[in-house]
């Protein structure tokens, strides 16, 4: 089988894909093909011998992975052969299979699908325990999250929002932020560029933060610790800036606040009973479309090496995931398509199938003729009588030897074309209210039939229970195997 090793303990470069021997589990084990590997910042440590957890050489990274059960150990009896399970592994998930201990195996539930198991539960995990467990965060409070693009960061936002936090959002760039607008942030600082503690006061928050939740340590560490309130929780989360700050603690004398470090993984294993009731929690927040992951990038199991050297180099925002069976993964997804002749349809049953497809093509439409009497119409309807969209006789003389469709006749028909490539079920509502983008980059003539193809580009929580969409459509007709315009549209979903 196929894996990422390390061999030797240093940076992702020196990590080798090779074939190796499949693993045999053993008593109160089972082994896994592996579906997805998650990328997480222990990701970073493990292989130079800096995390907590110390494997012995040679071992594979990936401490978070999704799949199915491929065999079972001597007295394994509350799972089977070919069960859907998501597996907190610790290390080797980055290779085809793996062998895991029961008690780190879970069943995955049908509404989950492999991308999503493999995201949810280190970066929610850990975030909810620092916000109920740690700060016990309460309705109202303020919060200020460091490094709140990355996977536990936009995790903490969603997180202290479903609890009723206020929450300032600290990043290094404005894309980040962005991301961390669209996930629920209500304000934003970037830390590279502004100053903590002042920007905090002109936000409103002059007395300081409720709670910090540093997951990145650094010189970031003192200026916020410098902004908490008076009896201030300061979460320890971890250290993706690379530096531990030396913290004076004097000034946990004078802000009077608790300074809370914050282990999921020890904290899982020593109170497995809050630590289960917590990850029913997040499930179902999760299933009623009240969290979602956001997925950075997928990469091969070949290119692995370059997913733990880009979470070195803090370009990743929110989630990253290692594609580990191709197989496994085109073979399961939440929502359906269904083949309509040529043109297919996607039907979504759950808000967590419409997360799960951003990036995925939604379908392809009928082929629609527009006819010159429907382009006559338009230009009565919109008092736009251009010769060349209604003079026939003078339009065979241009280049084009035919009239031509307004510009605004083609994305008016973008909500009737759309409809057909995809459906939602179980929603209250959906507003089609805009496009973005757009490009002719061929004329359409008359008697043309055009056809779209949609692919869902962004899906983010909306107030009162949407999602707002983000959806590319590219027109084609059928003298051109290329698209004659593209234009991104935006909608909103009521649930």
């Amino acid at each position: 089988m196929q894996a990422l090793v390390c061999k030797a303990h240093g940076l992702p470069d020196s990590l080798v894909f090779e074939n190796i021997d499949f693993p045999q589990p053993k008593a109160g084990q089972v082994r896994i093909k592996v579906a997805i590997c998650s990328v997480n910042f222990p990701d970073t440590l493990i292989i130079q011998n800096k995390y907590q957890f110390k494997p012995e050489l040679p071992f594979s990274p990936g401490s978070e992975v999704s799949g199915v059960i491929d065999a079972l150990g001597e007295g394994v009896e509350n799972f089977s052969i070919g069960q859907r399970v998501l597996s907190l592994c610790g290390w080797g998930g980055m290779a085809e299979y793996l062998v895991a201990d029961i008690d780190r195996v879970f069943a995955l539930p049908e509404s989950i699908n492999f991308e999503m198991g493999a995201s949810l539960m280190y970066n929610y995990g850990t975030s909810y325990h620092a916000l109920k467990d740690r700060a016990k965060l309460r309705l109202g409070e303020s919060i200020l999250i460091l490094g709140a693009s990355g996977g536990v960061g936009l995790a903490a936002i969603q997180l202290a929002k479903q609890m009723g936090a206020v929450v300032i959002a600290a990043a290094s760039t404005a894309e980040k932020l962005a991301i961390c607008t669209q996930n629920g942030a209500d304000f934003c600082i970037n830390y590279e560029s502004q100053n903590i503690k002042e920007e905090l006061k002109s936000l409103g928050f002059a007395k300081g933060v409720d709670v910090v939740y540093d997951a990145v340590g650094d010189k970031y560490a003192e200026p916020a610790l410098r902004s908490i309130a008076w009896k201030g929780r300061y979460l320890v989360v971890g250290f993706a800036a690379g530096q531990i700050p030396q913290i004076p603690l004097n000034l946990a004398l004078l802000k009077g606040c608790a300074i809370m470090g914050v282990f999921w993984g020890q904290f899982a294993a020593l109170e497995p009973q809050v630590h289960i009731q917590n990850t029913l929690q997040i499930a179902e927040w999760f299933a009623a479309g009240k969290i979602h992951v956001h997925v950075h990038k997928k990469y091969t199991l070949a290119n692995a090496a370059q997913s733990i050297q880009d979470m070195m180099d803090r370009k990743v925002i929110g989630k990253s995931l290692v594609i580990c069976n191709e197989e496994l993964v085109k073979a399961e997804k939440p929502a359906q398509k269904q083949n309509q002749g040529q043109t297919t349809k996607t039907i979504f049953d759950t808000k967590e199938a419409i997360f799960a497809m951003v990036g995925e093509e939604l379908g392809r439409s009928k082929p629609f003729l527009i006819s010159q009497d429907m382009i006559n119409d338009f230009a009565d309807a919109t008092y736009d009588h251009q010769w060349i969209h209604l003079d026939t006789a003078k339009a065979k003389q241009t280049p084009f030897q035919s009239t031509i469709v307004h510009g605004f006749f083609t994305l008016s028909l973008s909500v009737h074309l759309m409809e057909q490539t995809y459906q939602i079920k179980n929603s209250i509502m959906g507003i089609n209210y805009g496009t973005d983008k757009v490009r002719f980059l061929q004329p359409i003539k008359s008697g043309s039939k055009i056809t779209m193809v949609t692919k869902l580009v962004e899906a983010v929580e909306a107030p009162n229970n949407g999602i707002k969409l983000k959806i590319e459509a590219a027109y084609y007709t059928k003298s051109s195997d290329k698209p004659v315009c593209i234009a991104e549209l935006l909608s909103v979903v009521y649930f």
